[in-house]
């Protein structure tokens, strides 16, 4: 795993909680931390291909915007983890996934248009990893709270 010096931690900070809205929201969070822009957006990219910064982006309440939601859970063999995360992680309505110490070892989010979409989805990974075992774990009631992890 990467060191996070203390700079690339405060950028972690900021972006997570305070990130502009802004035509230049590098710009505005570079000279925030004393960076130049050009020094930010690289320090950034960097974060991204040592897999410390997936992504960044807006995060919208499904329901809202009559999209649906559902949390996925996986009974993965160990060996067939990176092939079923990968072919998992190519979905774009798939959020994040995780790891877990039980028997069904692989978490996922799944944000589409349809439920029909989902279920079509969740069988074209079960086809192409040969997994057969992934609940569907609709979201009933939606709870928002703001995950922020301080580093």
């Amino acid at each position: 795993m990467p060191v996070i010096n203390d700079k690339n931690r405060e950028i972690l900070n900021n972006i997570q909680v305070d990130f502009p809205i802004d035509s230049r929201p590098y710009k505005i969070l570079a000279q925030k931390l004393g960076l130049t822009e050009e020094e930010l957006i690289k320090r950034i990219n960097q974060m991204k291909k040592e897999m410390l910064i997936r992504r960044i982006g807006g995060n919208f309440s499904p329901d809202r915007l009559g999209y649906h939601s559902t949390l996925c859970a996986a009974k993965v063999p160990e060996e067939k983890i990176t092939l079923f995360t990968k072919t998992v992680n190519a979905y774009s309505g798939v959020t994040h996934n995780y790891k877990r110490d039980h028997e069904f070892n692989i978490w996922f989010t799944f944000i589409a248009p349809s439920v029909e979409i989902i279920k079509d989805s969740l069988k074209q990974i079960q086809k192409m990893t040969d997994v057969e075992t992934i609940l569907n774990l609709p979201a009933t009631r939606v709870f928002k709270i703001s995950a922020n992890f301080k580093l």
